[in-house]
């Protein structure tokens, strides 16, 4: 499992860790009862303190998305991709909506703000 931290991204580490651990289990390359590392482990590789892995495997754990038994490991839950994705694009569509409501309040058109989407988009 691969997870990668940006320590400069104004998203807290364990949302990160979150989000990433969330788009493995959608793409399915985390399956139904496979382990994470324990929150020692990826602690370590990460090089963050453990309680924030802590915080991110309980916030997965409140969500459905994983279960942890105690003394053995956390591990993935009987997920369902297609409601973890409208999840994810419900998330999205929130953020695209303050990002929208940001730019009208700057003064910035609907169109020109298309067009700014439009160019992210191309990358």
């Amino acid at each position: 499992m691969k997870i990668i931290i940006n320590t400069s991204s104004m998203v807290p580490i364990y949302e990160q860790i979150v989000d990433q651990i969330k788009t493995l289990i959608r793409k399915g390359e985390l399956k139904e009862n496979d382990g994470l590392p324990s929150v020692r482990a990826l602690s370590k590789e990460l090089k963050i303190s453990a309680l924030t892995v802590k915080k991110a495997y309980d916030h997965l754990e409140s969500g459905g998305f994983t279960i942890t038994v105690h003394g053995k490991g956390t591990y993935v839950a009987a997920a369902n991709p297609e409601l973890l994705l409208e999840e994810q694009k419900k998330e999205l569509e929130d953020d695209l909506e303050k990002a929208v409501q940001k730019g009208r309040r700057f003064g910035i058109s609907d169109e020109e703000i298309r067009g700014l989407f439009e160019l992210i988009l191309e990358g």
